[in-house]
């Protein structure tokens, strides 16, 4: 007989990882089944709070036979090797965002993933929004034509004390980096989704504002293999918070801003009306198109997500954010930590040896929090 619903363990039960033991019952095809985490009285409490066993160590719940797949909600560095495990013990993987700290362990995941046949899925799920999958229609259907300019500012607030909240947050050692690992990959994965990845950057990091060691701010310029050319901001350090996305093409462009999607077609091509104009002042003609958005779904967010990979383990259905497409955004993340670091110039993908080498070293300089004060509360936006 077929499965009816596949039962999850959630490993890691911070802020995110109880919002998944939250979300996981508002999705019919899915069962919470067990829990994973180090902190024994966070673990207790949630495992009374949903009735499920609970195990200290990820290796415990993977061969314990309570669970068909896992969500991985722990600090970065573990999401690769706890993956890993989980294809061998023969269950499927979703993992919070980023997919990993760098790319050599992404290639690992996704080598795990292939070799086992199972589903593997990441959380991005901006993607499952209606203005996202709108955007990516429109470039898909090639309506913009060649692009020519990409660009990507990310303006977010974080408090002192939201990193204050964690001894591995903010640290080479515990988080592998700072804003452009933690809250720019959303946003990393949508611009990579839509205007694809370069084949160069220049970047640089700082450290603005907070009092920690790896950045608050990012920024970089792009080179594409067409030539063309983007920049991409990042920060910690803004408020009001402000999203924008722009994908420029030959005929036309889209810009994401906020929660709006506009979309402006070109009366031809630019380059045919630059060439052939015989009018001094005259340029092409643009004009603001009617955006359809898909119809928004009954369950939204991190629920749309783990529904989609629940159905896809269970019918088949196709990923919204497979963990393949993870790679882009740890690609961009290295890429810019490492040009910042050397001044100079990366070129996409990114040097595997060379990146293990810079967060190796990054790891021996960082340095034990004293100022913790633990909280493990999820983001109300994402509640």
């Amino acid at each position: 007989m077929a499965a009816t619903e596949v039962r999850f363990g959630v490993i890691g039960l911070g802020g995110m990882g109880s919002g998944h033991c939250k979300m996981l019952q508002d999705i019919p095809e899915a069962r919470l089944a067990a829990v994973c985490d180090i902190n024994v009285e966070t673990l207790q409490r949630t495992a009374e709070k949903y009735h499920v066993p609970a195990f200290t160590t990820h290796t415990e719940l993977l061969s314990s036979g309570t669970v068909d797949a896992v969500i991985i909600a722990t600090p970065h560095y573990f999401h690769g090797s706890i993956a890993e495990d989980a294809f061998a013990q023969g269950l499927h993987v979703l993992s919070e965002k980023p997919l990993c700290v760098t790319v050599s362990a992404a290639d690992s995941m996704i080598a795990a993933a292939r070799k086992s046949g199972l589903k593997f899925g990441v959380m991005y799920q901006m993607r499952s929004e209606p203005r996202s999958r709108a955007a990516k229609q429109i470039v898909a259907s090639g309506a913009l034509g060649e692009i020519y300019r990409t660009s990507l500012v990310m303006g977010w607030y974080r408090s002192q004390a939201y990193y204050d909240s964690g001894g591995w947050r903010a640290t080479w050692a515990g988080e592998g980096g700072g804003v452009l690992i933690n809250q720019a990959p959303h946003y990393l994965d949508l611009f990579s989704w839509l205007g694809g990845l370069p084949k160069y950057l220049k970047g640089e990091t700082r450290t603005r504002l907070h009092d920690i060691e790896v950045e608050d701010e990012a920024f970089a310029t792009l080179e594409y293999a067409n030539g063309a050319h983007g920049y991409l901001y990042a920060s910690t350090t803004e408020a009001p918070e402000h999203n924008q996305i722009e994908i420029c093409g030959d005929r036309g462009k889209i810009i994401l801003h906020g929660n709006s999607l506009r979309h402006f077609a070109i009366d031809g091509s630019i380059r045919e009306i630059t060439v052939n104009t015989t009018e001094m002042w005259g340029g092409p003609k643009s004009v603001e198109q009617q955006v359809n958005l898909p119809a928004e779904e009954a369950i939204r967010g991190h629920s749309a997500i783990t529904a989609n990979f629940t159905r896809a383990i269970l019918h088949g259905e196709r990923l919204i954010a497979p963990g393949e497409d993870g790679l882009a955004a740890v690609e961009l993340i290295n890429g810019i930590i490492l040009s910042g670091h050397t001044g100079e110039r990366v070129c996409l993908p990114v040097d595997r040896a060379a990146y293990d080498k810079l967060i190796a070293h990054l790891q021996t300089t960082s340095r034990t929090k004293g100022n913790v004060s633990e909280q493990r509360l999820t983001d109300p936006k994402f509640a």
